[in-house]
């Protein structure tokens, strides 16, 4: 309890006392702007503008979920025909395009809640949460780099999505959304939606980390988390997540809440997802938590 008292009491460092460079300057700026923006929101509620928000979440947050994780990360499963380039352009919901977000989430599994962890509640709670976005140098220095992606590198589509993420994520859609709806379909479709996804997908390298349920033996603090569950589409599982980090399931529980699973779970059996993976029962039992605690105790 103490530990985790130190963790969310841990001052914002990360925002004071450093030199901010021009990455940092634009990000803290767009995402301050995003804020306003959806603060602005209730005061220009319509029902339209508020089903266009939902909509866009649930495409934005399977465009991290199901594509940025599931199908460039871990591998989980395969898209016929290679479809799933049309996913990651709806995973732009928090200003990271697919080739950096594989590589920070791949050095975190490399270095869980390490010295080394690129966002480990370790350095304070608002640090997992947003503070290391907000810190480019940082980031960058801790890992080298981009140099554990190389696969996405060589491909041209992504190398554009890089280049290009802030100008169709906030500018084109930006524009699209206030020309067909104005300022109500904006607040709601662009700022109430952005800021969602991107706290409900954060949290989980935050909240993910500090509160819930261990259940398996992963040696860092990933936790279950039921409430974060539903808002993250699954990935709120996450000690699941990090026990089995190649499997498309992250609810193994019929009540544990996986959106994402069920969105595979439908195209596979449309034909459009193969070689799904999943943990066997017995790879379970062999990580389960209260196993290693019996044992111990005998």
């Amino acid at each position: 309890m103490g530990i985790m008292v130190n963790i969310v009491m841990t001052p914002c460092g990360e925002f004071w006392g450093r030199k901010w460079n021009l990455l940092d300057i634009v990000t803290a700026v767009v995402f301050f702007s995003l804020h306003c923006l959806c603060v602005m929101a209730p005061f220009h509620f319509t029902w339209p503008a508020f089903w266009v928000a939902c909509a866009l979440y649930l495409v934005t947050g399977l465009g991290v979920t199901l594509s940025f994780l599931e199908i460039l990360l871990t591998r989980a499963f395969v898209f016929r025909n290679g479809s799933s380039t049309c996913l990651p352009t709806s995973g732009f919901s928090h200003f990271r395009e697919p080739i950096e977000w594989v590589s920070s989430h791949r050095y975190h599994h490399q270095f869980t809640d390490t010295e080394k962890d690129v966002h480990s509640p370790l350095q304070g709670f608002w640090f997992s949460h947003m503070g290391w976005i907000l810190d480019s140098g940082s980031r960058f220095g801790k890992y080298g780099g981009l140099k554990n992606v190389e696969d996405l590198k060589r491909q041209p589509f992504y190398r554009f999505l890089h280049r290009t993420f802030l100008l169709h994520s906030v500018v084109l859609l930006g524009s699209l959304l206030y020309v067909v709806g104005g300022f109500p379909f904006l607040a709601w479709g662009l700022g109430v939606r952005m800021v969602c996804v991107f706290h409900s997908t954060l949290l989980v390298n935050s909240a993910g980390h500090i509160w819930g349920k261990q259940v398996y033996l992963t040696g860092d603090m990933s936790r279950n988390n039921w409430w974060l569950g539903l808002f993250a589409l699954g990935e709120g599982w996450h000690n699941n997540h990090h026990a089995f980090d190649f499997s498309a399931r992250q609810g193994f529980e019929w009540w544990q809440i996986d959106v994402t699973w069920y969105v595979i779970r439908f195209l596979q059996a449309i034909g459009l997802a193969t070689n799904v993976k999943t943990p066997t029962e017995a790879q379970k039992r062999r990580k389960a938590l209260h196993n290693k605690v019996t044992a111990a105790e005998n």
